[in-house]
């Protein structure tokens, strides 16, 4: 019966997080400044009394609260080594505290013990000598989760314990620890494991369990652990179950809900490029697969993220990015303007949140990359002189725009703005100002003639100098109003930077440059001579009807009219 029982338990799975928990120092990966540390401290003999471990969920904190309280206790295999780095794991004390069921290593979850009474039995506890080792060592998991009352009945006993005493806390929630616990503790935290580290662990265990794994679905099960070693072998093992002797990409994309990494990029370009309907076509298809409509947009801002960084710092990109992404990445940044990045970066945001909130996800996510195909008027990759200028400090102080070098405001009259313009796609100031006539909008209109000062203008956006006759309310009408009648997210903004002239004071300029020119005529020279006190008043461009040659009327009052 009894062995029956015992084969039994010997068959019994456990899972990969439990089967491969590290057991010493030199088993904990990605962290590296906790294990140097402690093993000073042993060595020195200058082990603190009190421990805080704190960092994301799976990053080891409990195990390695159970790694020091072996350590502590080890005797070794032949009875009589003292505190190590190394333990034995063979001595009566190690394998109890593996298998836990040490006497003297006490666990606590305070997530579910959070009351004073709980602190009251460590407390009672403390007084008593260890059994069997060599120290009596509480672990309390979760210690946030305490109460005010069950941390101040602890101040006491952790500030002054007895010698043979020793408390090791772990925490997720570091900010929620009184300031009073902490400054008791020596604090180590515990950093996120690395892609490169996780990948390394996952092809190790792959090869103890026998399974051959290719190197990319092991990246993605490492980019969706998240920095955590528990979060990645439980995906590990799911995979293993999944797809039994041979971990593929298609196997854990489609374990994980992901799409296809080149159909992903496939979409990405052509939204950038303005492909609006092969975009949507493939997205069509991609969630007819499988694929979550919340998953492919969050799938595109990685791709955004990661197009950017190769962009500005390709140096940063690190080694965790499989060869397709390396060889997309480059070549869209070199083709990709950071404006257009930015943007995009900015829409995607924007639209993950519309689409959690959204009562059906496809069609969310379908008006957000109908928005994002509309971001550049140009097809992709062109390298345009604009990008430049943007991308590059600037050399002087001169605002300068990016649908234009410069940006040429014309004196707006009523009626100029032709009535068969195409309103969705504004490219300068002088178009918006003639908007904004045409639509009857007189008040903004004036304003925008009298007071607005541009700085600079893309699509989408105009930014305009601060100034006392402009405010939040003028400029949120006036997108508003752009946005509604051009069909295209409009963004106004105030800056405090120097702007160009207003168009009325562009007006006045110009008139003044005219005159000028006008009395340099040798005509007009002559008729302000032959009347003294005469003056120009006005010069207005006449087209001749025998040709298409230009002429100017020039208009000259006397002291006498």
């Amino acid at each position: 019966m009894n062995n029956s029982i015992n084969d039994q338990k010997s068959t019994e799975y456990r899972v990969l997080a439990r089967k491969y928990r590290p057991q010493t120092f030199n088993d904990l990966i990605g962290q590296d400044t906790l294990v140097k540390t402690l093993e000073n401290a042993l060595k020195q003999g200058r082990l603190a009394h009190a421990f805080i471990l704190t960092g994301v969920r799976g990053v080891g904190k409990t195990t390695t609260a159970r790694i020091i309280a072996k350590g502590l206790n080890c005797i070794g295999t032949d009875g009589l080594s003292g505190p190590t780095t190394n333990p034995c794991g063979v001595c009566s004390n190690c394998f109890s505290i593996t298998d836990d069921r040490h006497v003297d290593v006490i666990e606590m979850d305070a997530a579910s013990r959070t009351g004073i009474d709980d602190i009251r039995e460590i407390i009672d506890g403390v007084r008593y000598k260890p059994v069997s080792g060599r120290y009596k060592i509480y672990i309390i998991d979760e210690v946030h989760m305490l109460s005010r009352n069950a941390f101040n009945a602890l101040l006491k006993t952790l500030e002054e314990p007895p010698e043979n005493v020793k408390f090791i806390f772990a925490t997720t929630e570091i900010r929620k620890v009184p300031v009073t616990v902490l400054s008791r503790c020596q604090r180590f935290d515990l950093r996120r494991i690395t892609q490169e580290d996780l990948i390394a662990l996952f092809s190790s265990i792959c090869k103890k369990e026998e399974i051959t794994a290719e190197n990319e679905p092991l990246q993605l099960i490492a980019r969706a652990a998240d920095g955590s070693a528990r979060d990645g072998l439980s995906l590990l093992d799911q995979a293993m179950a999944l797809v039994g002797g041979h971990i593929t990409t298609e196997s854990v994309q489609k374990m994980l809900g992901l799409s296809s990494q080149f159909e992903l990029f496939e979409v990405f370009e052509e939204l950038m490029g303005g492909q609006l309907p092969e975009a949507l076509l493939r997205v069509a298809k991609l969630n007819e697969l499988g694929a979550d409509p919340l998953q492919i947009a969050q799938d595109l801002l990685a791709i955004t993220h990661l197009v950017t960084k190769f962009k500005v710092a390709p140096e940063i990109v690190g080694r965790s990015v499989t060869d397709l992404e390396s060889e997309k990445g480059n070549d869209l940044a070199s083709r990709l303007p950071m404006v257009q990045l930015g943007r995009c970066w900015q829409m995607l945001i924007k639209g993950i949140s519309e689409i959690q909130h959204a009562s059906s996800a496809l069609p969310a996510l379908e008006m957000v990359l109908i928005r994002l195909a509309y971001l550049s008027d140009s097809a992709l990759g062109e390298a345009s002189a604009e990008e430049k200028k943007t991308d590059v400090k600037k050399k002087n102080n001169e605002p300068q725009f990016i649908e234009t070098e410069k940006l040429q405001v014309l004196p707006p009259t009523i009626g100029s703005f032709s009535e068969d313009i195409d309103t969705s796609v504004i490219r300068s100031f002088e178009e918006i100002v003639n908007l904004f006539e045409r639509k009857k909008e007189g008040l903004i209109y004036a304003k925008l003639v009298t007071n607005v000062r541009p700085v600079r203008m893309t699509t989408g956006r105009l930014e305009i100098m601060q100034t006392a006759e402009i405010d939040e309310k003028f400029v949120g009408k006036m997108g508003k109003l752009l946005s509604k009648w051009s069909g295209q997210d409009w963004i106004i903004s105030i800056v405090q930077e120097e702007g160009q002239k207003t168009i009325q004071e562009q007006m006045i300029s110009r008139d003044k440059d005219v005159k000028l020119a006008a009395l340099r005529d040798p005509l007009v020279a002559c008729v302000i001579e032959a009347f003294p006190g005469a003056q120009v008043t006005a010069v207005r461009p006449l087209l001749s009807n025998s040709s298409d040659t230009k002429s100017n009327e020039i208009d000259i009052a006397t002291d006498n009219t």
